[in-house]
């Protein structure tokens, strides 16, 4: 299974969109209310149908970016959200993409790719931070899927896989999940080392 633009692009147009809440989720919803610092410049991987973004840029936060590779996502984000920058919406592989920010945020973007990525994804994430930047959101802490999306993961391995460039500020169970994924999220804050 080939998980690229084409492959979510066809989930969007059959509306096989399972992970989408169709809002901003709450655990991320609450850590944004907590963030005095508006003017720092965010980031928003496998953004989806954006609602994150939405979210933020609503409430004064003018410099989110949001990037997604599927362009059936990013249309039905311009047309829900129009006045949103246009300079600021990326329809580009996460991989190729370039800038420094100091926030990234990770709602079920690193659960859809392929295993084999992960080690890719977290030099890419340290890569896009600023010393010092963060790396936050929501992981599933349910078994390892193989076959296909969200692919699962526990505590222990996401330690092993992000210690090497990130401080662990947060690796905790989300109390405030939606519920029906109540006990399979973890929130984590990573400090980029």
């Amino acid at each position: 299974m080939q998980l690229n633009d084409k492959y979510w692009n066809n989930r969007y147009e059959k509306l096989e969109t399972g992970w989408d809440l169709g809002k901003v989720s709450i655990p991320l919803k609450q850590y944004f209310e907590q963030i005095s610092d508006k003017k720092q410049k965010i980031l928003i991987p496998g953004s989806g149908n954006g609602y994150e973004g939405e979210y933020l840029f609503n409430n004064n936060f003018i410099n989110t970016h949001i990037l997604e590779c599927s362009s059936k996502a990013v249309h039905n984000f311009i047309k829900r959200a129009p006045s949103f920058p246009k300079n600021q919406i990326h329809n580009i592989d996460f991989f190729s993409f370039e800038g420094k920010f100091n926030l990234i945020i990770e709602q079920t973007f690193f659960c859809a790719l392929d295993i084999k990525l992960r080690k890719d994804y977290v030099k890419k994430v340290s890569s896009l931070l600023v010393k010092g930047g963060k790396l936050v959101g929501l992981l599933f802490d349910i078994p390892l899927n193989t076959a296909h999306p969200p692919f699962g993961g526990d505590a222990n391995e996401y330690l092993q896989l992000f210690s090497e460039k990130f401080k662990v500020e947060v690796l905790e169970r989300c109390y405030n999940s939606i519920s029906s994924r109540r006990g399979k999220e973890l929130f984590v804050i990573l400090v980029k080392k």
